[in-house]
């Protein structure tokens, strides 16, 4: 079976603010997408196919994934032992 590639199943978040002024989180853009000289100008494009009233786009802040927090969990504590 042949495996894909990193770059071609990723995600990269945006936050995105329309001009009416409300706001969408964690917009995904495949990364991919954003893999050529432009920068994150091809995701302005992508998020504003489907509505095109975008005021401004920003990469959303990068979070922990729940593994890393699990195995951190576990190190200071996790269940505690019965009686």
């Amino acid at each position: 079976m042949a495996m894909k590639s990193r770059a071609s199943t990723s995600f990269v978040m945006f936050d995105v603010v329309y001009e009416d002024g409300t706001r969408s989180s964690n917009r995904k853009v495949s990364a991919s997408a954003l893999a050529g000289l432009d920068g994150d100008d091809p995701a302005r494009e992508i998020v504003e196919a489907p509505r095109s009233d975008v005021k401004t786009i920003n990469r959303s802040p990068a979070r922990v994934a729940n593994d890393d927090l699990g195995s951190d969990r576990k190190v200071r504590g996790g269940k505690r032992p019965g009686p």
